[in-house]
């Protein structure tokens, strides 16, 4: 005796007594054809009372310039800079990058800006200068109230608060834990 195994049932769309189903663009005739008639049978639909809202035409940007327009590199980076409180830090990096021109190549060859610190009151900065003999520091520090002008035309009134000169960076001269007292090696360095 053999178990009894799936019932196999015959595709729909083949029929011993109809045609094989069409394919191509012979099914795409049969689709629309068949789309049409359904339309058609179909009850007609009452107009609807409410008219849809038609759309708002697009604003139009006219002869005048507008924000839509292309805008400048300069001026989206200076936006940029202002939006994010980095007009500060560009300056300074404006004016650590020109001190040649700002300055001088004479200048700029014997003193270099070294840092910028915030002031102790917490506005403007401080900027410090190293000089590589204390005769360009004691120079720079007579030339200070024109250099400040200059600073304040490069970076704007009031970002630089103040302006320190520092004379050359010498070696300590102190080794270990005991030293001799005296008055050290005075200005070997400048």
């Amino acid at each position: 005796m053999t178990e009894p195994g799936p019932e196999l049932t015959p595709d729909p769309l083949e029929t011993p007594d109809s045609e094989p189903a069409p394919t191509g663009a012979d099914a795409a005739r049969e689709a629309l054809a068949r789309a049409r008639a359904a339309a058609a049978a179909a009850p007609p639909r009452a107009p609807s009372s409410r008219r849809s809202p038609r759309p708002a035409p697009a604003a139009r940007s006219g002869a005048g310039p507008d924000a839509r327009d292309p805008q400048l590199l300069g001026s989206t980076v200076s936006a940029l800079l202002r939006d994010r409180g980095w007009t500060e830090s560009a300056a300074v990096g404006s004016l650590t990058g020109r001190w040649p021109e700002i300055v001088g190549d004479d200048v700029a060859e014997h003193v270099r800006p070294e840092t910028f610190e915030q002031a102790s009151d917490g506005r403007g900065l401080v900027l410090v200068l190293r000089a590589d003999s204390t005769a360009w520091a004691t120079s720079i520090t007579y030339l200070l109230p024109q250099l400040r002008a200059r600073v304040d035309a490069e970076l704007g009134s009031g970002v630089v608060r103040d302006i320190r000169v520092l004379g050359p960076a010498a070696p300590s001269w102190k080794h270990g834990p005991r030293t001799a007292p005296g008055r050290g090696p005075r200005d070997t360095y400048g």
